[in-house]
C-alpha cells in the first residue's frame, strides 16, 4: 500500500543548504549510493571545544566560482567510501540540512572533490527514505533554478 505522505522526486533537482547560505545547487538523488556526498575544497580539520570540526568551502555552480560559501561543522564520522569507479577513499562526514521540494531533510554528507562529475551534489537513499520516492524518468520535478541565476552562473546548470 503506498505511503500517501511520501512525495515524488526527479533523478535530478534543485536543493537549498541553509547551514552554507545555497540558495540553489543542483544535485543527483540517487538510491544506488547510502550516503550522501558533497563537492569540497580548502578542507581543513581543526577542533573547537574539545570536539572535531571541519571547514570547506563550496562552489555551488559547475565551472565557475560564483556564489562560493564557506562552512564550518563539527565532523560526525570519518567513512571509507568506494567511489562509482570503483576506487576506496576516507571521507568525512558531516550532518547537513538539505531542503529539497521545499522540505528539510537531516543527512549524513561525505565531504570530496567532485570537480570531474557532472552535479555538486549527491543525495543518497539514507536522506531520499525520510518520506522521498525517486522517479527516474523525470527531473526538476520541484522546480528549478530561476533562468536569470542559471544564466549567470552558466556552468552546466
Amino acid at each position: 500500500m503506498p505511503n500517501h505522505s511520501n512525495t515524488i522526486a526527479g533523478w535530478r533537482e534543485w536543493v537549498r543548504l541553509p547551514q552554507a547560505d545555497v540558495a540553489w545547487l543542483k544535485a543527483k538523488l540517487d538510491t544506488g549510493a547510502r550516503s550522501s556526498a558533497l563537492h569540497a575544497f580548502d578542507v581543513e580539520e581543526f577542533e573547537r571545544d574539545g570536539a572535531d570540526w571541519v571547514r570547506f568551502g563550496i562552489h555551488p555552480w559547475q565551472d565557475t566560482d560564483a556564489d562560493a560559501a564557506t562552512v564550518e561543522l563539527p565532523v560526525h564520522d570519518r567513512r571509507v567510501v568506494r567511489s562509482s569507479t570503483g576506487h576506496t577513499q576516507e571521507r568525512l562526514v558531516v550532518l547537513m540540512e538539505v531542503v529539497l521540494h521545499d522540505r528539510p531533510v537531516t543527512a549524513e554528507v561525505t565531504l570530496t572533490n567532485r570537480d570531474e562529475m557532472g552535479f555538486r551534489m549527491l543525495i543518497g537513499r539514507e536522506a531520499l527514505r525520510n518520506g522521498f520516492l525517486v522517479d527516474a524518468g523525470r527531473s526538476f520535478v520541484g522546480g528549478r533554478a530561476p533562468r536569470d541565476i542559471r544564466r549567470r552562473n552558466r556552468g552546466r546548470a
